[in-house]
């Protein structure tokens, strides 16, 4: 997928309510904080930012996969750095190295004034889509 292509519908990604760019071998994701994805004790639920660098590293990968391939994750390591309450954060993804059939990743959630709050290393499985 080209990185100048618009992202594929992704409603769960329209409901969580973030937006996400995709560059040649990287992605940033971006989203407010709102009430919606606050757990019971005031802060940022983890799933919010995992979905971020889920849903960036495959995007990421896609920018660098050729035509009529997909990629799927296989493995994503995070590491939860600090907490977040409110104000928009920012997930950058980028492509570390790639092979034919294997891509590993590195990407970071950060918040307004640059504080890391998750950080995370991924693996992504290449492979051709599936015939019609």
């Amino acid at each position: 997928m080209p990185a100048d292509a618009p992202p594929p519908s992704f409603p769960l990604r329209d409901l969580i309510g973030f937006d996400i760019e995709m560059g040649e071998g990287s992605a940033t994701a971006t989203l407010e904080v709102t009430d919606l994805h606050i757990n019971p004790h005031g802060s940022l639920h983890g799933a919010v930012p995992y979905m971020m660098l889920d849903t960036a590293m495959g995007a990421a990968t896609m920018s660098i996969v050729p035509d009529g391939h997909f990629c799927s994750t296989v493995d994503i390591s995070t590491r939860y750095l600090a907490p977040c309450r409110s104000g928009r954060i920012t997930c950058v993804a980028k492509v570390r190295r790639a092979g034919r059939r294997i891509a590993h990743l590195d990407a970071v959630v950060t918040t307004e004034d640059g504080t890391e709050i998750v950080a995370a290393t991924g693996t992504f499985v290449i492979y051709a889509a599936p015939s019609a």
